[in-house]
C-alpha cells in the first residue's frame, strides 16, 4: 500500500554491492539520502544540510565529507553508506551482511554504531550476520534462518546455544558456548593425548594451544562455573569437574587419575593452589609416579610435591617454551611409541 516515496521515509537499505560512483564527495554522497524529503529539484534546505551533518557525526565519519566517495576504504565507505541511510530519517534501518568486506577494526565500530543508532535515534536496526560471535553480543532478537526457514527466534542469551548454533551451520570441528559468546575450534586429536591440571582460567589458553597444536585433551578438576570448564567442553575435552566452591579431593581426584593414565603426558597450567584445590597437586605428584612427562607452567616446585630424585617437572617460562617442549614430545613420539 505504500508508495515508493512513502516507503522511503520509513525503511533506508544498506547492501553489500560496491557502489562507487565518480565524482561525488562524500557529503554530496549522503545528500542524496534526502530525496524523500526534498523538493522535485532535489534542491537542500537549512534543515536537510544539517540532518546531513548528524548523519556523517551518527557513523563517526563527519572528518570525511569533503573527501572523493571513490578514494575511502572500504570501512570508510560502509559507515558513509549508512549515513546516506540515515539521512533518509528512516524508523527502520535494514542492511544485508554490514561487515563483509571490513577488517575487525571497522567491524566492530560499525556494529558498535549500529547498536547506539538503535538506543539513540529509536530506529529498528535488522541486519543479516553471518558472525554468530557478533550476532550475540550486539543483538535484541536472533532470527536464526536455515533451508529458508525461521529456525529459532528470540533473544540471543535464549535462542544461541551449543545445540542450535552447531545445527545452524552443521558444525563438526566446532562448538558454540553461550558463556564464552563464541566459537571453539575442536582438535583432531592425532598428535597424542594431553591431560591438563588446570582451574582458576589457568587452563583456558592451555586448552586453546594443545587444540590448535593437534593434541586431543582431557582436564580436571575445575569447579563447574571455571572459565576453564567451559572451554575445555567446548574443545571437547573430558573434562572432570565439581560443584562451583566445592572442594576437590575424593571421588574427583580419582576419575581425574583414571583419565591421566591413558593421556600421554601432562601439563600443569600453573593453577593457584589453595584449601579448594589442593588436592590438584597430588595429580600432578600422580604424573611424576607414573612416570608420565610433565610440563609445568609455573614458577618453582608448588607446595605437597614431592620429587624425591625423579625426573621432575620441565618448567617453562612462557607459552612459547610450552610450544616448543610439546614439539620435542611429538618428535619422540613419531621416532618411538613407547619414548
Amino acid at each position: 500500500r505504500f508508495s515508493a516515496m512513502e516507503l522511503a521515509r520509513i525503511m533506508a537499505v544498506v547492501l553489500t554491492d560496491k557502489v562507487t560512483p565518480p565524482l561525488f564527495t562524500v557529503f554530496e554522497f549522503v545528500a542524496l539520502g534526502r530525496y524523500p524529503h526534498t523538493d522535485y529539484l532535489g534542491r537542500l534546505g537549512p534543515q536537510d544540510r544539517d540532518v546531513i551533518t548528524s548523519s556523517l557525526a551518527a557513523v563517526h565519519a563527519l572528518e570525511l565529507s569533503e573527501r572523493p566517495f571513490a578514494d575511502l576504504s572500504d570501512g570508510e565507505r560502509q559507515k558513509v553508506l549508512m549515513a546516506r541511510a540515515l539521512a533518509q530519517a528512516p524508523e527502520i534501518l535494514l542492511l544485508d551482511e554490514p561487515t563483509i568486506h571490513l577488517d575487525l577494526k571497522h567491524r566492530v565500530e560499525v556494529m558498535a554504531i549500529l547498536r547506539d543508532l538503535c538506543r539513540s535515534q529509536s530506529i529498528t536496526v535488522i541486519a543479516s550476520l553471518h558472525d554468530v560471535d557478533v550476532a550475540a553480543k550486539v543483538s535484541d532478537r536472533v532470527a536464526l534462518i536455515r533451508d529458508g526457514g525461521l529456525m529459532a527466534w528470540g533473544a540471543p542469551e535464549t535462542v544461541l546455544s551449543s545445540e542450535s548454533v552447531t545445527t545452524l551451520y552443521d558444525f563438526d570441528k566446532a562448538e558454540f558456548n553461550r558463556h564464552l559468546g563464541g566459537i571453539e575450534l575442536k582438535s583432531g586429536g592425532d598428535r597424542g593425548r594431553a591431560f591438563v591440571v588446570g582451574g582458576m582460567g589457568s587452563g583456558t589458553l592451555v586448552y586453546r594451544l594443545l587444540a590448535k597444536k593437534g593434541f586431543a585433551l582431557a582436564t580436571g578438576v575445575v569447579h563447574g562455573n571455571d572459565l576453564d570448564c567451559y572451554v575445555a567442553r567446548s574443545l571437547g575435552a573430558d573434562c572432570i569437574a565439581v560443584a562451583p566452591m566445592a572442594t576437590i579431593n575424593g571421588a574427583a581426584t580419582e576419575q581425574a587419575l583414571g583419565l591421566m593414565a591413558g593421556c600421554d603426558l601432562v601439563i600443569d597450567s600453573g593453577f593457584p593452589v589453595g584449601p579448594a584445590n589442593q588436592a590438584n597437586v597430588d595429580l600432578l605428584q600422580g604424573a611424576l609416579d607414573r612416570g608420565l612427562p610433565l610440563l609445568s607452567l609455573r614458577q618453582g616446585v608448588p607446595p605437597g610435591l614431592r620429587v624425591n630424585g625423579e625426573p621432575g617437572p620441565r618448567y617453562c617460562a612462557d607459552a612459547t617454551a610450552l610450544i616448543a617442549s610439546l614439539e620435542t614430545f611429538s618428535r619422540c613420539q613419531s621416532l618411538s611409541p613407547h619414548a
